[in-house]
């Protein structure tokens, strides 16, 4: 069994169609996207298009996702910038009404059996009445996770949300494979994992794409809070 696991695509068309690309020519048996396919890049709904048909994929709610479904909370709270909910509003428009009912459909966590190993995937640590997900917690130890993912029986765990690639062993083996959207560098990460009886190997792997039409699509887009977003997501990299 070869799965591919995905996180946080955040709407960058070149990035996910760099991985499609490799992951057709690796082949698998199931994809699993671990939330936020939109918010951030200036693709959202062409990102939804692509993911929508391929073969194969689950996908698993993340907070972008929630936002454009239940809408924006009103009113503003203290943690969204006027900047982040311009930005949303932006990405909300884009998609219309289009696809809320299918997201709406996207479950907060998948739980499989691979090979006798209980696998889960989830965006991140659920949260309890109308929060979501826990409190972020920037460079997790292990003993931060297994205290994020208490409720979770799972030899593995798979999760994003934090953008950071990491692969930690705790009480379970937590595994993110890193924003496939916004990087420092024009690499998106992803991982391979295959399972056989009694054994599993992960390969972390990246796929390295064109980052000029990103930047034209920003700019002609006109996507607000971008300036923000080269400087926070994408290592300043774009022209200011």
């Amino acid at each position: 069994m070869k799965i591919i696991v995905l996180t946080d695509i955040h709407a960058n068309l070149p990035a996910i169609e760099a991985v499609i690309k490799d992951i057709r020519s690796e082949g698998y048996d199931a994809i699993f996207h671990m939330g936020d396919v939109i918010g951030i890049g200036p693709y959202p709904a062409e990102c939804m298009d692509l993911l929508l048909n391929l073969d194969k994929i689950k996908f698993i709610m993340g907070n972008h996702d929630y936002l454009y479904i239940h809408g924006l909370p009103q009113p503003r709270p203290e943690w969204m910038s006027e900047g982040e909910l311009n930005h949303q509003r932006w990405t909300h428009s884009q998609l219309g009404s289009d696809y809320r009912e299918v997201i709406a459909n996207w479950p907060f966590i998948i739980e499989e059996e691979y090979a006798a190993f209980h696998v889960s995937f989830m965006h991140y640590g659920l949260g309890e009445g109308d929060q979501s997900f826990k409190a972020f917690a920037l460079n997790p130890s292990p003993r931060d996770l297994d205290e994020m993912f208490v409720s979770i029986d799972a030899d593995l765990i798979f999760f994003g949300h934090d953008h950071l690639s990491s692969d930690t062993l705790g009480n379970s083996r937590y595994i993110n494979p890193g924003s496939l959207g916004c990087q420092k560098i024009p690499e998106a990460p992803y991982c391979i994992v295959e399972f056989r009886e009694g054994d599993f190997k992960i390969r972390h792997c990246r796929s390295q794409y064109d980052d000029k039409e990103l930047y034209k699509a920003f700019e002609a887009r006109n996507v607000p809070e971008r300036e923000f977003i080269y400087d926070a997501f994408f290592g300043g990299r774009f022209p200011p």
